[in-house]
Protein backbone atom coordinates (compact mmCIF):
# COMPACT_ATOMS: atom_id res chain seq x y z
CA UNK A 1 0.00 0.00 0.00
CA UNK A 2 1.72 3.31 -0.90
CA UNK A 3 2.37 6.29 2.00
CA UNK A 4 0.55 9.26 1.22
CA UNK A 5 2.51 12.52 0.64
CA UNK A 6 3.14 14.56 3.41
CA UNK A 7 2.49 17.62 3.16
CA UNK A 8 4.92 20.94 3.12
CA UNK A 9 5.18 24.51 3.81
CA UNK A 10 5.06 26.76 0.54
CA UNK A 11 7.54 29.35 0.03
CA UNK A 12 6.57 33.05 -0.39
CA UNK A 13 6.25 34.44 -4.08
CA UNK A 14 8.37 37.75 -2.92
CA UNK A 15 10.14 38.54 0.14
CA UNK A 16 9.53 38.93 4.08
CA UNK A 17 9.31 42.65 3.80
CA UNK A 18 7.77 43.29 0.38
CA UNK A 19 3.99 43.55 1.49
CA UNK A 20 5.23 46.58 4.23
CA UNK A 21 3.73 48.60 5.53
CA UNK A 22 0.86 46.79 5.39
CA UNK A 23 2.20 43.55 7.03
CA UNK A 24 5.18 44.30 8.51
CA UNK A 25 8.52 41.61 8.41
CA UNK A 26 7.99 40.74 11.91
CA UNK A 27 4.96 39.68 11.63
CA UNK A 28 5.28 38.08 8.03
CA UNK A 29 7.94 35.88 9.20
CA UNK A 30 5.74 35.20 12.37
CA UNK A 31 2.67 34.11 10.37
CA UNK A 32 4.30 32.22 8.06
CA UNK A 33 7.04 30.39 9.47
CA UNK A 34 5.22 29.53 12.97
CA UNK A 35 1.70 29.84 12.38
CA UNK A 36 1.16 28.25 8.93
CA UNK A 37 4.37 25.87 9.84
CA UNK A 38 2.40 24.66 12.96
CA UNK A 39 -0.79 24.00 10.71
CA UNK A 40 0.74 22.10 8.42
CA UNK A 41 2.66 19.66 11.00
CA UNK A 42 -1.03 19.42 12.74
CA UNK A 43 -2.00 18.15 8.73
CA UNK A 44 0.14 15.94 8.53
CA UNK A 45 0.24 14.04 11.88
CA UNK A 46 -3.36 13.55 11.76
CA UNK A 47 -3.16 11.90 7.93
CA UNK A 48 -0.60 9.57 10.09
CA UNK A 49 -2.39 8.84 12.55
CA UNK A 50 -5.56 8.37 10.45
CA UNK A 51 -2.92 5.86 8.92
CA UNK A 52 -2.27 3.67 11.84
CA UNK A 53 -6.07 3.68 12.50
CA UNK A 54 -6.38 2.03 9.24
CA UNK A 55 -3.34 -0.26 9.56
CA UNK A 56 -4.53 -1.70 13.18
CA UNK A 57 -8.44 -1.41 12.43
CA UNK A 58 -9.02 0.45 15.31
CA UNK A 59 -10.82 3.92 14.90
CA UNK A 60 -11.84 4.39 18.82
CA UNK A 61 -10.28 8.18 17.71
CA UNK A 62 -11.50 8.17 14.67
CA UNK A 63 -13.68 12.19 15.17
CA UNK A 64 -10.97 13.20 17.22
CA UNK A 65 -8.35 12.87 14.23
CA UNK A 66 -11.35 13.32 12.02
CA UNK A 67 -11.43 17.15 13.45
CA UNK A 68 -7.51 17.91 13.58
CA UNK A 69 -7.58 16.48 9.67
CA UNK A 70 -10.35 18.99 9.00
CA UNK A 71 -9.05 21.79 11.21
CA UNK A 72 -5.02 21.65 10.06
CA UNK A 73 -5.97 20.63 6.75
CA UNK A 74 -8.23 23.81 5.89
CA UNK A 75 -6.19 25.43 7.86
CA UNK A 76 -3.22 24.93 5.38
CA UNK A 77 -4.95 25.17 2.42
CA UNK A 78 -6.26 28.67 3.19
CA UNK A 79 -2.93 29.80 4.31
CA UNK A 80 -1.39 28.37 1.29
CA UNK A 81 -4.19 30.73 -0.95
CA UNK A 82 -3.66 33.84 1.07
CA UNK A 83 -0.40 34.05 0.23
CA UNK A 84 -0.57 33.57 -3.25
CA UNK A 85 -2.99 36.28 -3.12
CA UNK A 86 -1.08 38.84 -2.32
CA UNK A 87 1.13 40.99 -4.11
CA UNK A 88 3.27 44.03 -3.35
CA UNK A 89 2.03 45.29 -6.79
CA UNK A 90 -1.41 45.40 -5.88
CA UNK A 91 -3.59 45.79 -9.16
CA UNK A 92 -6.83 45.52 -9.98
CA UNK A 93 -9.21 43.38 -11.14
CA UNK A 94 -9.66 42.75 -15.30
CA UNK A 95 -10.79 40.30 -18.31
CA UNK A 96 -12.44 37.60 -17.32
CA UNK A 97 -12.62 38.35 -13.57
CA UNK A 98 -13.81 41.25 -14.21
CA UNK A 99 -17.27 40.55 -16.30
CA UNK A 100 -17.88 37.54 -13.40
CA UNK A 101 -17.72 40.60 -10.60
CA UNK A 102 -20.12 42.19 -12.52
CA UNK A 103 -22.58 39.24 -13.47
CA UNK A 104 -22.80 37.88 -9.95
CA UNK A 105 -22.44 41.36 -7.72
CA UNK A 106 -22.95 43.96 -10.55
CA UNK A 107 -19.37 45.41 -10.33
CA UNK A 108 -16.23 45.60 -8.73
CA UNK A 109 -16.98 47.85 -5.90
CA UNK A 110 -20.20 46.18 -4.90
CA UNK A 111 -17.96 42.85 -4.63
CA UNK A 112 -15.11 44.62 -2.67
CA UNK A 113 -17.93 46.33 -0.14
CA UNK A 114 -19.41 42.93 0.09
CA UNK A 115 -16.29 40.97 0.69
CA UNK A 116 -14.90 43.77 3.20
CA UNK A 117 -18.17 43.51 5.07
CA UNK A 118 -18.68 40.01 4.97
CA UNK A 119 -15.09 39.26 6.36
CA UNK A 120 -14.67 42.02 9.14
CA UNK A 121 -18.00 40.24 10.59
CA UNK A 122 -16.67 37.10 10.87
CA UNK A 123 -17.63 35.59 14.56
CA UNK A 124 -14.47 35.56 16.16
CA UNK A 125 -11.08 33.87 14.47
CA UNK A 126 -11.61 32.61 10.56
CA UNK A 127 -11.50 34.06 6.92
CA UNK A 128 -13.65 35.86 4.33
CA UNK A 129 -13.13 33.76 1.33
CA UNK A 130 -14.34 35.06 -2.46
CA UNK A 131 -15.06 31.85 -4.42
CA UNK A 132 -16.26 30.47 -7.83
CA UNK A 133 -19.78 28.01 -7.29
CA UNK A 134 -19.51 25.66 -10.26
CA UNK A 135 -23.15 25.23 -10.11
CA UNK A 136 -24.72 28.06 -11.65
CA UNK A 137 -21.45 29.48 -12.34
CA UNK A 138 -21.46 32.81 -9.83
CA UNK A 139 -18.50 34.27 -8.02
CA UNK A 140 -20.13 34.25 -4.18
CA UNK A 141 -18.32 35.72 -0.66
CA UNK A 142 -18.59 33.53 2.50
CA UNK A 143 -17.24 33.33 5.80
CA UNK A 144 -15.57 30.61 7.14
CA UNK A 145 -15.49 30.30 11.29
CA UNK A 146 -12.18 28.72 12.47
CA UNK A 147 -10.68 27.32 9.14
CA UNK A 148 -13.83 24.49 8.26
CA UNK A 149 -17.32 26.56 9.21
CA UNK A 150 -19.98 27.81 7.10
CA UNK A 151 -18.41 26.51 3.84
CA UNK A 152 -20.45 25.84 0.66
CA UNK A 153 -19.73 22.44 -0.85
CA UNK A 154 -18.24 22.41 -3.98
CA UNK A 155 -16.96 25.75 -4.30
CA UNK A 156 -13.36 26.48 -5.43
CA UNK A 157 -11.46 29.72 -3.04
CA UNK A 158 -10.45 32.31 -5.04
CA UNK A 159 -9.25 34.77 -2.81
CA UNK A 160 -9.05 34.43 1.15
CA UNK A 161 -8.49 37.05 3.61
CA UNK A 162 -7.21 35.92 7.16
CA UNK A 163 -8.89 37.29 9.82
CA UNK A 164 -7.48 35.24 12.56
CA UNK A 165 -5.89 37.72 15.51
CA UNK A 166 -2.44 36.38 14.88
CA UNK A 167 -2.87 37.73 10.86
CA UNK A 168 -3.12 41.61 11.99
CA UNK A 169 -3.12 42.67 15.48
CA UNK A 170 0.21 43.19 16.11
CA UNK A 171 -0.10 45.93 13.68
CA UNK A 172 -4.25 46.75 13.33
CA UNK A 173 -4.97 45.95 17.05
CA UNK A 174 -8.55 45.59 17.53
CA UNK A 175 -9.67 47.37 14.13
CA UNK A 176 -10.53 44.61 12.02
CA UNK A 177 -12.53 46.56 9.55
CA UNK A 178 -9.33 48.97 8.60
CA UNK A 179 -7.31 45.69 8.32
CA UNK A 180 -9.53 44.04 5.69
CA UNK A 181 -9.87 47.16 3.74
CA UNK A 182 -6.38 47.99 3.57
CA UNK A 183 -5.57 44.22 2.22
CA UNK A 184 -8.26 44.54 -0.79
CA UNK A 185 -7.02 47.82 -1.40
CA UNK A 186 -3.54 47.79 -1.42
CA UNK A 187 -2.51 43.84 -1.32
CA UNK A 188 -4.79 41.99 -3.53
CA UNK A 189 -3.01 40.21 -6.54
CA UNK A 190 -5.71 39.76 -9.32
CA UNK A 191 -3.80 38.23 -11.69
CA UNK A 192 -3.67 35.43 -8.97
CA UNK A 193 -7.59 35.40 -8.49
CA UNK A 194 -7.99 35.63 -12.15
CA UNK A 195 -5.58 32.70 -13.00
CA UNK A 196 -7.94 30.45 -10.16
CA UNK A 197 -11.20 31.38 -12.10
CA UNK A 198 -10.13 30.27 -15.07
CA UNK A 199 -8.92 27.06 -13.81
CA UNK A 200 -11.74 26.95 -11.85
CA UNK A 201 -14.12 27.33 -15.29
CA UNK A 202 -11.94 24.83 -17.03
Amino acid sequence: MDTPKLYSLPKLGYSYNALAPVISEDLLRLHHDKHHAAYVKGFNTAMEELGKARAAGDYRLIKHWSKEFAFHGSGHVLHSLYWAGMSPKGGEPKGELLEAMGRSFGGVEPCKTQFVETTKAVEASGWGVLAYEPYMGHLVVLQAEKHQDLTVWGVVPLLVCDVWEHAYYLKYQNKRPEWTKTFLENLVNWDDVAERLTAAKA
